[in-house]
Formats: structure tokens, C-alpha cells, sequence
């Protein structure tokens, strides 16, 4: 049994679109300039997360797994995922918009890629004044439109943009276009899998000179042209309750606004639970474990422990991430 909560050193990644906000805003320690992503938990190939605390220090998400299977993660989760873990958590900071891209499923992923197709959702942080996303199209579309429109640098009279704000909430399943916009700081949940298919990178080069790679044709298997009124996902929240925001077959995440002291238990759950603190400061206690959070840090309840308590001075938010039952 793991009898402790867990936090993990973040991974942190420079981008050709990253920028200043994870080190400033959510105070990850870096020298580095142009940081866009904070890997928060992550089982990625060569990307694999390391233990900060309690008597674990040093050791892998990997090493636990397979040390601990089902007290870690839930019977349901181990029998499905053995000693994979199947969720990527991340901070994303946009200084620049992204490529337009899109990520397969997992058929097509297995079959390429050897790996877990990306089904992935967005909680918008912050975002600064103006800044959008760019996901769907604006009405149903084709290949043959798609194509003429990519050939001719003009994607974005099909495609759909939304200007966001603090809170929104974007669910991307694999086959979506989608760009996060510049300006906008964004936890991700998503499947672990680091298969992207990128089909427009608006003609910028990289620190080398070099333009980055496109999937032209890896995308045109699995790109859904189909469009939806609304790509936001709607949600209220409660004081001090979860409310669900988004429900898949890969993960289910609840919002949970916090203030003062809150008694959890997970009794009913078979898995992991991972909480990432999105505004404000909470401190979790376990026994005698005290973990302080701030906005940007990230912890992990062992499918092990059902009870602890969550209490903040403040109002403050976080997302509740977890493996829903199959």
C-alpha cells in the first residue's frame, strides 16, 4: 500500500510558441525562456515523472506502478492499463498560437505510432485580453474544401474561433482541428500520448531556421469535417461541491471551488485521483501529510486512500481527475 499523497517534479518543456507565464504566473523554476508546457504527471517514453516527496522521493511514476499496480491506480485501471499509466497532465502557456493540428485515435495510433491515441480537454486558465482558440469548423466541410483552403494559407475562413476567458472549457476528442491562441494559459488532461498531427504552423521557422514539420497525409485518415453549434462545454459550478465537466471513456473531470475546510472520500471510486489547483492556494492533509498547493502544482491521491481533508482560506478552484468505471 502507498501510504502517502504524491507530488512529482514537473517536466518542463521549451516551445517555439511558449513564453514567460508558467515561470511568473504558476512560479515553475526555470532559467529557460520560451517555456510552453509543464509536464505535471506523465508516463511519456523518456518523459517519465519523478517522485518530490515523502519517502517515494526519486523514485518513477513507472517504478511505483509497477511496484504498487492496483493500490496506485485501481483494480479497473491496472487490469486495463497494467503497467502503462494513462493520463498526461499538463500547463500549457501559449505566448504564440500553436500549429493547427489534430491527434488520432487508437486504432490509427497503435497501428503507426505504438501508442495510445489523444483524446485531450482544455480549462482555461487565464487568457489575455482577445485571445482565442481555434477548434472545429465553422460549418460542415469536406476534404476537397479542407485541402483547397490549407494549399491557399486560408484555413481560417472554414475553421471555427472562440474567444475565451478564465474557466471555459474545450473537450477535443481525436479528429478535431484545434489551435490553442496566444495569450491563453490552459490545464490539459489528456490520454498519455504525444501523437500529434500538425497541418498549418503559419510559416514560421524555428530557432535553427527551420520549419517544422507537416501531416498532410497522416491527417486526412482521421480529420472529422463535421461541425457542432457550440464547441464549449457548459458547466455551474457549486461552492465546495464537484461538479462534472467532462465525462469520457479516458478520464472524467469534476471542478471543485474550495473554501474553507472540506472532509473527501473516494470510496465509491476504483482509481487514482489527481487534483490540479487552478486558482487560488489549498492544502491537503493526510494523517499527518500537510501539502500546500498553489496555482500551477498538481498532487495525486493512490487509489489506496479514500479520506483526507481540503481547505483553503481563499476561494480558490481545482479539477478533479480521475478513470470513470468501465
Amino acid at each position: 500500500m502507498i501510504d502517502q499523497l504524491l507530488r512529482f517534479k514537473p517536466i518542463l518543456k521549451q516551445k517555439i510558441w511558449g513564453g514567460e507565464k508558467l515561470k511568473t504566473v504558476l512560479n515553475k523554476i526555470t532559467e529557460e525562456d520560451s517555456v510552453g508546457e509543464s509536464w505535471e504527471i506523465s508516463d511519456v517514453r523518456g518523459d517519465e515523472s519523478v517522485v518530490s516527496n515523502g519517502e517515494f522521493i526519486g523514485k518513477t511514476l513507472k517504478e511505483l506502478l509497477k511496484n504498487y499496480k492496483s493500490s496506485l491506480v485501481g483494480e479497473s485501471v491496472y487490469k486495463d492499463f497494467k503497467d502503462d499509466f494513462p493520463l498526461l497532465i499538463k500547463y500549457i502557456d501559449a505566448k504564440e498560437v500553436l500549429s493547427v493540428q489534430l491527434h488520432p485515435n487508437d486504432n490509427m495510433a497503435k497501428q503507426r505510432h505504438d501508442s495510445f491515441g489523444k483524446t485531450e480537454m482544455w480549462y482555461v486558465m487565464q487568457a489575455d485580453e482577445k485571445s482565442n482558440i481555434i477548434v472545429g469548423f465553422q460549418k460542415d466541410s469536406n476534404e476537397e474544401e479542407y485541402l483547397h483552403h490549407l494549399k491557399n494559407k486560408s484555413l481560417l475562413e472554414i475553421l471555427n474561433i472562440d474567444e475565451v476567458s478564465k474557466g471555459d472549457v474545450y473537450f477535443i476528442p481525436p479528429g478535431r482541428v484545434h489551435a490553442i491562441g496566444g495569450g491563453v494559459l490552459i490545464a490539459e488532461i489528456q490520454q498519455t500520448s504525444d501523437i500529434t498531427y500538425r497541418i498549418f504552423d503559419w510559416d514560421r521557422k524555428d530557432k535553427d531556421g527551420s520549419y517544422r514539420e507537416l501531416h498532410t497525409d497522416k491527417a486526412l485518415e482521421v480529420i472529422n469535417y463535421k461541425s457542432q453549434v457550440s464547441y464549449k462545454t457548459d458547466y455551474v459550478k457549486k461552492q465546495n461541491e464537484t461538479t462534472k465537466v467532462v465525462s469520457c471513456v479516458y478520464f472524467t473531470t469534476n471542478v471543485l471551488p474550495v473554501k474553507g475546510e472540506l472532509s473527501i472520500n473516494h470510496y465509491e471510486k476504483d482509481s487514482f485521483v489527481i487534483y490540479m489547483c487552478v486558482a487560488g492556494n489549498v492544502t491537503f492533509t493526510y494523517k499527518n501529510q500537510i501539502e500546500k498547493l498553489t496555482m500551477g502544482q498538481t498532487i495525486m491521491i493512490p487509489a489506496c486512500l479514500k479520506d483526507f481533508v481540503i481547505s483553503s482560506p481563499e476561494e480558490s478552484e481545482l479539477l478533479e481527475v480521475f478513470m470513470p468505471k468501465h
